[in-house]
């Protein structure tokens, strides 16, 4: 039997990462912020560790005796220095597996990652691959997904608010978009096998490229406005709303600028191939339709 660990357990990746190896009857630690929401984990077997991975000795202790374990920056929305503390959590964690022996690892990084600078809040993620680097003998999986489908949940409130959808990226501009889900199927089907050698580099894609002009049309007709549009915003205006919401800090919203920057001048949408291993099965359209549930609950 394996020894697991699964940091940001609670989050919607790791969260089936844990379950899923929980019912394979694998030996699995989750690692949270909140004993709360780690109760289901305990109840299917797991153990739970609560504690803060900006801690060092937390995460030394957490990773004591793992076979694996997949590594995962949690978001910190409201931080005034967030590609700072991105880098201390990545060193917690390289730190922590050298300190243990730990043979395998498999990062949560993302497309852009390999810019290093120029991708805004993936530039952190960068940061952790190039930290780990650093390791001998360690079998490290640099898993870059591209844009998550969940990030659209954030056009809920422009559109019931400004009655349009909009972010700083352009809408015209075709990009790679993964569901969660899948992206988890790829980390439990890497840790189960663990046969990843060296330093390596896996893309997950989703099945196909697709606009936010595309997006906002299948969203619309999905909540009954199949006239909806899509607006691009200027960064300094979309820093300032996402400021006003609530949503996170100013140097969040900064970072997340920078990611529509690199996506609108091509450079993060570059070092990726598709190829049918790297293209995951769920569609957008299939998401749109738990997009339309929560825009009708919210």
């Amino acid at each position: 039997m394996k020894n697991y660990v699964i940091t940001g357990a609670t989050g919607n990746i790791g969260k089936i990462v844990a379950n899923e190896l929980l019912l394979k009857g694998e030996k699995v630690k989750v690692i949270g912020r909140s004993a709360d929401k780690l109760k289901e984990f305990t109840k299917a077997g797991a153990e739970a560790l609560v504690g803060d991975v900006n801690d060092p000795v937390f995460v030394k202790k957490a990773f004591a005796g793992a076979t694996a374990v997949f590594c995962l920056i949690p978001p910190s929305f409201h931080s005034n220095d967030f590609r700072s503390e991105q880098r201390k959590i990545a060193a917690n964690y390289r730190d922590a597996v050298q300190a243990n022996g730990i043979k395998n690892v498999i990062l949560l990084s993302s497309i852009g990652a390999h810019l290093r600078n120029g991708a805004g809040i993936v530039d952190g993620l960068g940061d952790m691959e190039e930290l780990f680097l650093t390791l001998k003998d360690v079998n490290v999986l640099n898993l870059r997904p591209t844009y998550f489908m969940e990030n659209v949940f954030g056009q809920i409130g422009t559109i019931k608010q400004m009655g349009m959808a909009g972010s700083p990226v352009k809408g015209d501009i075709k990009f790679p978009l993964v569901a969660s889900k899948d992206i988890a199927a790829v980390v439990v089907k890497r840790l189960l096998e663990l046969q990843f050698k060296g330093n390596s580099i896996e893309y997950v894609l989703g099945p196909r490229d697709i606009s936010y002009n595309e997006i906002t049309g299948i969203i619309g007709k999905e909540i009954g406005k199949p006239d909806l549009k899509y607006v691009q915003f200027p960064n300094a205006d979309a820093i300032k709303g996402m400021v006003m919401a609530g949503f996170c800090s100013e140097n969040v919203a900064g970072l997340m600028t920078g990611l529509a920057d690199g996506m609108n001048n091509g450079t993060m949408l570059n070092a990726h191939k598709r190829t049918p291993e790297n293209s995951s099965p769920t569609t957008f359209e299939e998401f749109a339709k738990t997009f339309a549930m929560a825009y009708q609950n919210s």
